[in-house]
């Protein structure tokens, strides 16, 4: 019989797939090009952690250079004037190190510390879209919660907010997140 450390691992690795990122450009000419097309370099498979892949970013999040989103460069939650694309992959929450992505909220800045019903609550200061790609998982709020599916969308309005995976299988989701403008209704 596999240890919870043993399926942790027998997860992660199971989870890992890369994103393919195909970026276009414009050539000297005017015309329009495919510029690059291969796996995203910014991906990140941590302890306790979602994995993530950063695919584009914009603001001041965004590196320095050609690429916005190199391999190593560390983002955080979203991007001050400006955006992230991020696609990530929500083990069960049975296989979190709880104690691990608690530290990783506080060190974010995002972590609820008002007695969260679920050990994933934080918010941010941005405006998400939110798709399930792969999966289902449900997204909770203070009062309330929902499930997702493949191809659902939820607009993310710089609320409270966790995921919750009480399936068996990875959940793969795309994220846009948006820099608030201040003064703009959400």
């Amino acid at each position: 019989m596999q240890t919870n450390e043993e399926k942790k691992q027998d997860l992660r690795q199971l989870e890992y797939r890369p994103v393919r990122r195909i970026v276009t450009g414009t050539n000297a000419e005017g015309r329009s090009y495919i510029q690059s097309d291969g796996d995203a370099p910014n991906a990140f498979w941590e302890p306790g952690r979602p994995a993530a892949h950063v695919l584009w970013a914009t603001g001041e999040a965004r590196a320095i250079g050609d690429e916005p989103a190199p391999k190593g460069h560390k983002f955080p939650f979203h991007s001050s004037q400006g955006s992230i694309l991020r696609v990530a992959d929500f083990a069960p929450d049975s296989f979190y190190n709880q104690e691990e992505l608690l530290k990783f909220l506080d060190e974010s800045g995002v972590r609820d510390n008002n007695k969260p019903r679920h050990f994933w609550f934080h918010k941010t200061e941005s405006l998400d879209y939110a798709i399930v790609l792969e999966g289902e998982i449900y997204a909770m709020m203070d009062e309330g919660e929902v499930l997702m599916r493949q191809g659902d969308i939820l607009v993310q309005r710089a609320t409270n907010h966790s995921w919750s995976n009480r399936s068996d299988k990875p959940c793969r989701m795309a994220f846009v997140l948006l820099d608030l403008v201040p003064g703009e209704p959400l």
